[in-house]
């Protein structure tokens, strides 16, 4: 009854029934042109073709773009040049004295990389479209292609540039207008659209024998404690003890309180696991869309999925991008600074560098098993998929983003929720399992 009537208040707050409408209907949208096939193209040969894919490189990429890839649909590059764009330039940031510069700028200097971002994302989507386009030429069966050549070339760059810039527009306008955040959703709601046909298949590779009754079972505890790691880590913080001292002003008394400064465990989130997802993929998209290289094609062999050398560097990838994401998002000197305009510190800490530096070391600290802990979800998947022929969309990853997605849409909607004096939708308006180290 309690979770049924927190559902009810979330259409009684007006802003937040707005901003869970308009999600909903460019979600819709983005599903839709998910199922357009661009022009020029036999839909029934190719997906007959891809089916032949899955669990490799394409069927990975397939399951972040929504099934769009496999149907050649003008949003099949989705989301993921927009993410590599802005890989790209968050590195940028660490480097050049420049970019820096516009971090540091506030408001103004963030929507100058962010419309680098947007040029950056254009870019790519032209090398990548233009690599689709001759995939499309020369690796697939020629029935595929109605009337190949340069017209069609250029009308597939055209189609697919054209929708990832609207994807990415869409994206934006949820970030800022709806719920959740943009890119983050619609990964999400890409890997939701494959999950009813994967259970499906697994049933059907159960009833004819190919999985036993025991890889069933092993499957469904593997999902299960994934998803309870996901939330233990994603909730899990260590709470750092700040002491607030009294202020005498005129005959009033302020302050004399303390609170604590909320560290999390992993304060990436998901973003880790799809920034290594967008840079793993890259060899081996290359040399797909660009056959014939003879070195492109040997380096491509090393980062096969599943390889030690692809599970290796997909890890250490993760860890460090952890780390980086991290940093970027959260800032010690800016919040050590902070307490100590507010009069605040930490027992036993000097305010100002000294705060900042404490904060580093047991953020980093903390950071640690919550990056570790990302990789090996992601990797761990990869040794079911080739030793127990596992649908591929019950890898880690898949996982790992629905849930973390899903926990931050709900927190959201419960901030909404609790500013407004409605209870959220769990007790006491917390996620029960939430944990503290400390």
């Amino acid at each position: 009854m309690a979770q049924a009537q927190s559902f009810q208040n979330v259409f009684k707050v007006p802003e937040l029934k707005k901003r869970i409408l308009f999600t909903a209907g460019i979600i819709l949208v983005l599903r839709l042109g998910v199922h357009i096939t661009s022009p020029g193209i036999d839909y029934t040969v190719l997906s007959e073709f891809f089916n032949s894919q899955k669990g490799t490189l394409f069927g990975m990429y397939d399951m972040f773009v929504g099934g769009a890839l496999r149907r050649a649909a003008i949003f099949a590059l989705g989301i993921m040049p927009y993410i590599s764009a802005s890989i790209i330039f968050q590195l940028l940031t660490s480097v050049f004295p420049y970019f820096e510069k516009l971090q540091k700028e506030g408001q103004e200097g963030r929507k100058k990389i962010t419309q680098y971002t947007r040029y950056g994302t254009v870019l790519i989507s032209l090398v990548q479209s233009y690599g689709i386009s001759i995939w499309l030429e020369t690796q697939v069966p020629n029935a595929i292609i109605m009337e190949p050549g340069v017209g069609f070339k250029m009308l597939t760059v055209l189609t697919l540039t054209s929708g990832a810039v609207f994807v990415m527009w869409l994206g934006e306008l949820i970030t800022e207008r709806g719920l959740g955040n943009g890119m983050s959703l619609i990964i999400f709601f890409g890997i939701i659209d494959g999950l009813p046909g994967a259970i499906f298949r697994s049933i059907g590779l159960w009833q004819s024998e190919v999985l036993s009754t025991i890889s069933i079972i092993v499957i469904l505890v593997f999902i299960v404690l994934i998803i309870a790691g996901v939330i233990f880590i994603t909730l899990g913080h260590r709470r750092i003890p700040i002491q607030i001292p009294r202020k005498i002003v005129g005959r009033k008394v302020y302050g004399g309180q303390q609170t604590h400064l909320p560290l999390r465990i992993n304060s990436a989130g998901v973003m880790p696991i799809i920034f290594a997802q967008s840079i793993i993929i890259f060899p081996g998209t290359l040399s797909t869309f660009f056959p014939g290289i003879a070195w492109l094609e040997d380096f491509s062999r090393l980062f096969q999925i599943g390889s030690p050398i692809y599970l290796f560097v997909y890890s250490l990838m993760i860890v460090f991008f952890t780390y980086f994401y991290t940093a970027i998002i959260f800032n010690p000197i800016d919040v050590a600074e902070n307490m100590k305009r507010q009069g605040g510190f930490i027992p036993g800490i000097r305010p100002g560098s000294k705060t900042a530096d404490y904060i580093d070391r047991v953020l980093t600290r903390i950071t640690l098993p919550g990056s570790i802990f990302l990789a090996a979800i992601a990797i761990l998947p990869m040794f079911l998929i080739t030793k127990m022929n596992v649908p591929f969309y019950f890898g880690g990853t898949g996982l790992l983003i629905v849930v973390g997605v899903a926990l931050d849409t709900v927190q959201q909607m419960e901030s909404h929720l609790l500013l407004r004096h409605y209870d959220g939708f769990l007790k006491k308006g917390k996620i029960k399992g939430r944990r503290t180290f400390g």
